[in-house]
């Protein structure tokens, strides 16, 4: 087994039984189904968040409740994981004990919410998972973007443009566990595979946290000096690693590249702009496509829903940072 494949095999072990585990019980043909529909009518929907410490998130929560105030009867309440898998199993049996009328989950982990999920959809309450995915089929729909085809799109951009001579990096990858930290390490190394010159030194996970990224990029910078760029699974961890080559005195040296590009002065579309990363891959968050799925759902009665939803990303680079930053609608 060659390094690239023992080092994805560690960051996928968490994951792996979204394809691989136990079987899981196929829903009736009644679960999820709205209980009580129709215009005129007030909907609570509970928005159960993994950690709304992410900026991610943050940005997320604001686009799903500035979508439900243009719908008459929607009310929205938020509850926040904090990274932890049984406050979110507790948050959503929670919102179940207030009789909500749909539910929206961005899982922590996949298998660890899975059954909690299964059991709101049970109960006839539709479930919109939204960037993450759960194991099985009891959710109504799922809202997301391509972690595969943005790992491979930022792998790609390795290959070609950013290290085309080839050189060592570093990854600092998502939460272990989660859907898009090994779904964006598959992809990442499906699109180095055109540079066999490109070689993952190393491979650790920051949590999606920028001060946890900063502490993992100073541990891997020291042990790895000559690597000539850190592939970040998000804009925060991107910018810890950023700061701690900086500390190093490296920051001229070492490129930077992460994954979000969120449209705000904080965000890594403006990190770009600013020269402190080469490249952000957008990774949209889906609130308002959830909440226009839910008013079809809860206002129309539709029952006939798309099952999956894939959202769009671009590149982003220097030369269209500004551009990007005023399509996304930049704060």
């Amino acid at each position: 087994m060659d390094k690239r494949t023992t080092l994805l095999a560690l960051l996928v072990t968490g994951a792996l039984a979204i394809t691989t585990g136990c079987s899981v019980e196929k829903p009736s043909d009644d679960a999820g189904r709205a209980r009580a529909c129709g215009a005129g009518k007030d909907f609570l929907i509970g928005m159960s968040q993994a950690n709304n410490a992410e900026p991610y998130r943050q940005v997320m929560n604001n686009d799903v409740q500035t979508a439900a105030k243009s719908v008459p009867g929607f009310r929205v309440v938020v509850s926040d994981a904090a990274q932890d898998n049984s406050k979110q199993v507790a948050d959503v049996e929670n919102f179940l004990t207030q009789k909500i009328n749909l539910l929206i989950i961005s899982p922590n982990e996949a298998k660890p919410l899975t059954a909690v999920v299964k059991k709101a959809y049970d109960q006839g309450v539709p479930v919109i998972v939204l960037d993450r995915k759960v194991e099985g089929e009891a959710y109504t729909a799922f809202i997301g973007g391509d972690n595969v085809a943005i790992g491979k799109a930022a792998g790609e951009f390795y290959a070609t443009t950013l290290l085309p001579d080839g050189g060592k990096v570093i990854e600092i990858a998502g939460l272990p566990g989660s859907t898009p930290a090994a779904e964006r390490a598959q992809g990442f190394r499906d699109g180095i595979a055109a540079n066999p010159k490109i070689q993952i030194v190393a491979s650790q996970p920051g949590d999606w946290l920028r001060e946890k990224g900063q502490s993992v990029a100073d541990a891997l910078i020291k042990a790895h000096p000559d690597v000539s760029a850190i592939y970040a699974h998000n804009d925060p961890m991107a910018e810890g690693a950023y700061l701690a080559a900086k500390s190093a005195g490296k920051a001229q040296r070492i490129k930077f590249t992460g994954i979000d590009a969120l449209p705000v002065p904080s965000g890594g579309i403006k990190a770009v702009e600013q020269g402190r990363l080469a490249a952000t891959f957008q990774y949209a968050t889906g609130g308002r496509e959830a909440v226009e799925l839910a008013r079809k759902i809860l206002v129309d009665c539709a029952e006939d829903v798309p099952r999956t939803t894939t959202l769009g990303t671009m590149r982003i680079t220097r030369e269209n940072a500004a551009e990007a930053y005023a399509k996304l609608g930049g704060l």
